[in-house]
């Protein structure tokens, strides 16, 4: 497990990032990010499509599901950053 350290964390921030670590480690997570990739997969196709409101529904599903296959990259990043020496 990733610990966080350095001077720039405080422990309210290390519990925050314990916390999303923990969490990226369970099974419960990994098959959740397993079933959402799978749905992005079958949102991504136009054809279905039935007009153009549903082709931008569609879009903002994607923009969601995009966001929380990407949420542990996006903290392991912020975490690098506060965490890198300057």
């Amino acid at each position: 497990m990733r610990q966080p350290k350095g001077p720039h964390l405080d422990k309210e921030l290390e519990r925050y990032y314990n916390n999303y670590f923990d969490l990226f480690n369970t099974e419960g997570y990994k098959q959740l990010i397993s079933e959402l990739q799978g749905n992005l997969l079958a949102i991504n196709n136009i054809d279905a499509c039935k007009d153009e409101a549903d082709m931008y529904f569609r879009k903002g599903q994607l923009n969601v599901l995009a966001s929380l296959i990407n949420f542990e990259t996006a903290i392991d990043n912020a975490y690098k950053e506060i965490t890198e020496d300057d």
